[in-house]
């Protein structure tokens, strides 16, 4: 796909995505597209950053996340993200590679190994996108696995293609979701059959289910969700916060947020405690991505499941 309109901002302050402001419509597009816009750190800290940039720009309305390549996300840098770890093994370069921490990581020999501050991260990041005054938009193409779809997700409205590929394979073999939103975007029938299959579903499937808001031919997908943009960012942005709020607030009286906050709990039980917790990271480390890969989704794939 191709990028938005050129920024008027300064060459060089983000790295791995691209902002601009045009017509009321913010757009925030993930930038690595060699990577499959893989969620890294970097990445992660350059969108909360946009986020809260448009939030207070009074030019904008509405916000767009949309990415270059041949895929909107495919999930968090598994160069970068922890690997399992027991109590007793656990320093800060068993969490990270390159040293860097997401905004209030906490380093202490009192709660590494235990409190999970990985998935913490995650949902405090795209807790982001919830919180934020001003709704946020998600066109989603191609891959949109993993971390993608916590990100796409957590986005007031999503549209996608017909064939986009969503899902979240990493439950077949490695933990629970970081962010548990099945349950509160489809009926129970379906979270439990997503999330414990790991299977993916197409854009079109997605939007049947009401995972999304609608899904679209790949080649209208950019013309129909600026068709849709631009009638929205006419409602004053007042309003459409009283709204968002309106329905934020159903969500969490019925207990979302709690929900999520103790996640971390099962993500450390299923990714460090449990019987074979280790298995995709010693495949990762003697194999390689592919071999783990394979490892984990080769089964699914062998019946025909993506």
């Amino acid at each position: 796909m191709t990028g938005p309109a050129e920024t008027d901002e300064p060459p060089g302050e983000y790295q791995e995505i691209l902002y601009c402001v045009e017509d009321r419509i913010a757009t925030v597009t993930l930038n690595q597209p060699e990577r499959r816009n893989a969620l890294s750190f970097r990445m992660r800290r350059e969108v909360i950053d946009a986020l809260r940039a448009a939030e207070s720009d009074d030019d904008v309305t509405v916000v767009l996340i949309r990415a270059n390549g041949p895929s909107f996300s495919g999930g968090y840098a598994l160069s970068t993200a922890p690997r399992p770890v027991s109590a007793e093994e656990s320093d800060s370069k068993s969490y990270w590679d390159d040293g860097t921490r997401p905004e209030r990581w906490i380093d202490a020999e009192e709660f590494n190994g235990w409190t999970d501050q990985w998935a913490r991260s995650c949902l405090r990041d795209w807790m982001n996108v919830w919180e934020l005054l001003k709704p946020v938009v998600a066109m989603v193409h191609g891959h949109c696995l993993a971390g993608g779809t916590e990100l796409m997700s957590l986005c007031d409205i999503a549209f996608v293609a017909d064939d986009a590929q969503i899902g979240y394979p990493p439950v077949r073999g490695m933990t629970s979701p970081d962010i548990p939103y099945f349950p509160w975007k489809m009926t129970m029938a379906q979270a439990k059959y997503l999330q414990l299959t790991g299977n993916s579903v197409t854009g079109a499937e997605a939007a049947a289910m009401g995972w999304v808001a609608k899904s679209f031919p790949p080649e209208e997908l950019l013309e129909q969700t600026m068709r849709e943009l631009r009638a929205m960012s006419h409602i004053a942005p007042s309003l459409l916060a009283a709204n968002k709020e309106s329905v934020n607030h159903a969500y969490e009286i019925m207990g979302m947020r709690t929900h999520f906050q103790q996640a971390w709990a099962m993500h450390a039980l299923s990714g460090a405690l449990r019987p074979g917790a280790r298995d995709f990271s010693q495949r990762l480390g003697e194999g390689g991505l592919k071999a783990a890969l394979e490892w984990r989704d080769g089964p699914a794939r062998g019946e025909g499941f993506r």
